[in-house]
């Protein structure tokens, strides 16, 4: 199961994950972020405390974030599980986000 909200205010958008980011749901999280594209997006906070997993789609919905929001948005994952924050970790993805 997963599910995930969306909320942009002033430049920042807040997603809110929950469950497992997998290659059946990724897309519906991409399509979501890429609605963002072409907007003035400051920062992106990823809310992970209910993340519990995370899948090569999922890294790549994060990844598409940075690259497509524009190079100056910030990507940041709050409330990272330790399993989650070790994918991240392993593929290179801490390169470019910041963890609170």
């Amino acid at each position: 199961m997963f599910d995930f909200t969306v909320k942009e205010q002033d430049g920042n958008v807040d997603v809110d994950l929950v469950g497992r980011l997998d290659a059946t749901v990724a897309p519906k999280l991409h399509e979501a972020l890429t609605a963002l594209k072409g907007k003035d997006i400051k920062r992106v906070t990823f809310n992970a405390k209910e993340l519990a997993y995370i899948a090569s789609a999922g890294l790549r919905v994060i990844i598409f974030a940075k690259q497509k929001l524009g190079v100056d948005t910030e990507i940041v994952m709050k409330d990272v599980r330790s399993e989650v924050k070790e994918v991240l970790e392993m593929t290179g993805c801490d390169n470019f986000v910041q963890f609170i």
